[in-house]
């Protein structure tokens, strides 16, 4: 009998059903904290472009890398040296040579972060864009939407059925439909403007970025599915 009211998708007078959907939207704060760091170098012949280009690229690194737990992924993406050809006559000659590193950092200290993200924009020729804020996939917010939109769906469908002076009786089904961060770990979120210097200044007195993390929307929805006791019409 029970798998036959499975297989029902209207019920019948003795066994109605009730479907409706839960939803919940949670703010929370961010746990982790991404940026992206591009290193640029410029010179007459590919040897000194090239040569420039993995000094600064070690500097940043070393950088990166002194700051220890805070920053818990480094990444090198993509890198390129690429040559600039003059602007006047036929003949195939090179001008300079242009060479890009880019890095991204992930972070879950965010007071290092905006002394990190200054110190690396006073570094030659560095650019830092970001930060884009985030949570991971394993936070447990997620977990906490989650069990409010099913408790949602239980309360609208016990109102639902109290309407017409029925109880809820049973489960048939609850299907996750959507669940994810509404807040996307990309450059579409919020971010701090991106910085290029040229060279450090002799002024070693920066004080870092004061960054206040955006907070994150989780987002749950779930259908359900119930039987009821027949209504009192």
């Amino acid at each position: 009998m029970t798998q036959e009211i499975a297989h029902q998708p209207y019920g019948t007078p003795d066994v109605p059903r009730v479907a409706v959907r839960g939803e919940s939207h949670l703010e929370v704060d961010p746990e982790i904290a991404r940026i992206t760091i591009t290193v640029s170098a410029r010179g007459t012949d590919r040897r000194t472009a090239l040569e420039d280009l993995t000094r600064r690229n070690n500097t940043v690194l070393e950088l990166l890398k002194s700051y220890g737990e805070p920053v818990e992924k480094l990444e090198t993406g993509a890198f390129s040296i690429t040559p600039e050809l003059t602007r006047h006559g036929r003949a195939e000659r090179v001008r300079a040579y242009h060479g890009r590193v880019n890095i991204t950092a992930e972070l879950n200290d965010f007071t290092t972060l905006g002394e990190l993200t200054t110190r690396l924009a006073d570094l030659e020729l560095t650019r830092v864009d970001g930060p884009w804020w985030a949570l991971r996939p394993t936070s447990p917010a997620h977990g906490e939407a989650r069990r409010q939109a099913v408790l949602e769906a239980v309360q609208r469908a016990r109102e639902y059925a109290h309407a017409l002076g029925a109880e809820l009786a049973a489960l048939i089904e609850l299907a996750d439909t959507e669940t994810e961060n509404e807040t996307p770990f990309a450059p579409g979120g919020s971010m701090m403007r991106g910085m290029a210097f040229a060279g450090a200044t002799e002024d070693d007195t920066t004080p870092p970025l004061d960054l206040e993390p955006q907070r994150q929307t989780v987002h749950a929805q779930v259908n359900a599915r119930f039987t009821m006791t027949p209504p009192q019409l």
